[in-house]
């Protein structure tokens, strides 16, 4: 049996080597198991590369995707999955949130009959009272949106079968949100728990704007509830404003005592339908966006280099599989 765990690094420099000792002390309890750890480098600007390339050295089974730039977090994840070989992969953050000693319990799940294995955080120490709520809030819309059953707190630490990896590998989608793809596919599930340390390595490269951006991306990319909204607002305000019409002529034709004048009322319903409709043509331009950057086609990643990939299938598949995916 294989398993490869795929971890997407930027920035990561001073956490690496906690990590693999810790995910080495957990492989040491599954002697049958060939263990493999695929390090995607997203772009780093500080020593990550230099400690990675000095990790790999030491551990032929440790390999380095070295990406030409940041891609996001979503992508990394991508490209590692691309390339892995094993039975089952396992995806996780480098920060150390995500505990190695959870693995055992996905293993666990997986050998009885789990396609799927989702750690769901309970809890994250110190994690500030904006992300609690953003998250929360991001979890609702979601969930009622996109026809996707989504599990508050339910992250990218997740395991994945064969079948699963390969699933994933067709999908084509550029504006992608990991774990939504991974949920919308509807394998067999099972879920684990474990409450989050806080970060003891580096800082957070999630800021709010990248955040807000992620939720943006996600919403669009799962329904097109947004777009129907703004029609439905539409409606709203079109009928709205005529019936407001109708009273200014009633008002004209039926002169009374009346609160505001009939052009107050006709300048301030205007400034209101044209905020509206300015809302909407944002809305569509997100999609256009989105459908922009799809019909482009540009690779999704591309590898500058790879270290330890010899001798692997995933040697073969790693030097074309950015361009696979468009052909």
């Amino acid at each position: 049996m294989r398993i490869t765990v795929v971890v997407p690094v930027y920035c990561e420099e001073k956490g690496i080597s906690p990590l693999f000792r810790r995910l080495e002390s957990v492989a040491s309890f599954y002697p049958a198991v060939q263990w493999d750890y695929v390090f995607v480098n997203d772009g780093s600007r500080d020593g990550t590369l230099n400690s990675l390339r000095d990790l790999s050295s030491r551990n032929p089974n440790v390999k380095v995707l070295d990406l030409t730039r940041n891609f996001g977090k979503e992508i990394a994840l991508s490209a590692g999955v691309d390339v892995a070989d094993g039975d089952a992969v396992i995806c996780m953050d480098a920060d150390l949130q995500h505990p190695p000693e959870l693995i055992s319990d996905m293993i666990e799940a997986w050998r009885r009959g789990a396609e799927v294995v989702v750690a769901v955080r309970l809890s994250i120490a110190r994690q500030p009272l904006l992300r609690r709520m953003g998250s929360y809030l991001f979890h609702q819309l979601m969930t009622r949106f996109s026809g996707i059953d989504m599990t508050l707190g339910a992250t990218d630490y997740r395991l994945l079968d064969r079948k699963v990896v390969r699933v994933f590998r067709n999908i084509t989608e550029r504006a992608r949100m990991f774990r939504g793809i991974v949920d919308w596919m509807g394998f067999e599930t099972e879920r684990v728990y474990f409450h989050a340390d806080f970060r003891r390595e580096g800082k957070s490269s999630f800021s709010y704007g990248r955040l807000w951006q992620m939720a943006v991306t996600s919403l669009t990319s799962f329904s097109l509830v947004p777009l129907r909204l703004t029609a439905y607002l539409g409606l709203a305000i079109t009928t709205g404003s005529g019936l407001l019409l109708a009273r200014m002529f009633w008002a004209r034709l039926f002169p009374g005592a009346t609160i505001f004048t009939p052009l107050a009322i006709f300048v301030v319903a205007n400034t209101f339908l044209m905020g509206i409709v300015l809302m909407a043509v944002g809305m569509v331009a997100f999609y256009i966006g989105t459908i922009h950057t799809e019909v482009v086609n540009r690779p999704l990643y591309i590898v500058r280099n790879r270290i330890n990939f010899s001798g692997s299938r995933a040697a073969e598949r790693v030097e074309s599989v950015a361009s696979e995916r468009d052909a």
